[in-house]
């Protein structure tokens, strides 16, 4: 039998009161390309579109595919692409061009599809958006996607644009903190946030001179996400599920070089330091009670995690280092498995997982988003369930 409350609600609809003049979350969604690739898939379906004849990278692969814990993701590249574009399996073309038709149409069309499920699930009309924060490392053009996007959601055009170009795996979390900012210094405003990637920028043949490729390969893949901030949400009509207590970024000094990514005439090269895992773990904890001053708070096990899944060693790094109970990572590990790494969109999804998780008895008031990239970059906010 259900907890009932004076006013005979059930104890899971009840919601915690949002701090006046704080950024809440009100609403998110995603969106996904039609191509979904299981993962047990995926190395003969690499192999043969880039006509891969060594055993050992093919091996290789294998290998990674199973430690990277991913299950499904989802991809723009398919065979009618690489039919229209064979220069892209071709080691040395220069195809950056071709990469840019591909991938500046693709990423709005998901950002689209992930602000129209967002919009809807908030309940109000596209036209109350007052700001738009677009945030993606897939695409290059002037004018950018926000301004597609804001054209075809049929916005204001006196709406306030934001644009996060390259910021990697952290660029969703910086987002938040943008919007956060925008949100408290706007009173009334409602920001519409979009992250939107797609892998074609670095796909391309296994080469031995580039390990990093096989990881791409075998991690990386491709979608879209939105979430709609705003403070002093309008009662029945807006229901924030997020509070957005306290932002920070900060950089390692002298790390420049360990995720390192570089545009060329073949599309995007990234090499990534095998030491990555070794900075996050040094740097951390330090960095998390930063942010967790700010409420009082000194135990990790009585908060929440929303971490981005770069990759199961980090996950496993961060447990160990900061002694989390099992499971507390749990919606970082349930979004690496069923989309695989998707770059700035990746926090979004474990939001929304972690979501349905507190919505259970006895759920977390307080709890962590973080994220980390180039630079090497963390970004990472003070969330209040509500």
């Amino acid at each position: 039998m259900s907890k009932i409350d004076n006013n005979n609600a059930p104890w899971h609809c009840l919601k915690r009161a949002s701090t006046p003049r704080k950024a809440t979350v009100l609403a998110i969604g995603k969106a996904f390309p039609r191509q979904l690739i299981p993962q047990e898939y995926l190395v003969e379906g690499y192999i043969r579109d880039t006509k891969c004849q060594d055993v050992s990278i093919k091996e290789k692969l294998e290998r990674l595919c199973k430690t990277t814990t991913v299950k499904t993701r989802y991809t723009v590249m398919c065979k009618e692409i690489l039919d229209q574009y064979p220069e892209l399996a071709t080691e040395g073309s220069s195809t950056i061009r071709q990469r840019l038709e591909i991938a500046n149409p693709a990423v709005v069309e998901m950002a689209f599809e992930a602000s129209l499920a967002c919009i809807k699930e908030w309940g109000r009309p596209a036209t109350d958006i007052t700001h738009i924060i677009y945030v993606s490392s897939s695409e290059i053009r002037l004018p950018g996607g926000d301004l597609y996007l804001a054209s075809e959601l049929g916005l204001r055009n006196d709406v306030s644009r934001v644009m996060l170009y390259f910021l990697g795996c952290y660029g969703g979390a910086t987002g938040l903190r943008v919007a956060k900012d925008i949100a408290e210094n706007n009173p009334g405003s409602r920001i519409l946030l979009t992250t939107s990637e797609t892998t074609i920028l670095g796909f391309r043949p296994p080469n031995k001179a580039r390990p990093y490729d096989l990881v791409g390969a075998a991690l990386f893949g491709d979608g879209a996400a939105a979430v709609i901030i705003g403070t002093d949400p309008v009662t029945g009509k807006e229901s924030p599920f997020m509070e957005l207590s306290y932002a920070v970024q900060q950089f390692l000094p002298g790390t420049q070089s360990v995720i390192d990514g570089c545009l060329t005439e073949e599309g995007i090269n990234f090499k990534l330091g095998r030491d990555l895992p070794q900075k996050i773990e040094d740097n951390i904890e330090e960095f998390c009670r930063k942010l967790m001053s700010k409420a009082s708070l000194t135990d990790f096990n009585e908060m929440f995690w929303a971490v981005h899944p770069g990759g199961p060693a980090i996950l496993n790094r961060l447990e160990s280092t900061l002694k989390l109970n099992k499971g507390k990572l749990e919606c970082s590990r349930k979004a690496l498995k069923d989309f695989g790494n998707v770059s700035s969109n990746t926090i979004f999804y474990v939001m929304e997982y972690m979501r349905e998780e507190l919505k259970r008895e006895g759920g977390e008031e307080w709890g962590l988003a973080l994220a980390f990239g180039p630079g090497i970059t963390f970004e990472g906010i003070l969330l209040r369930s509500l």
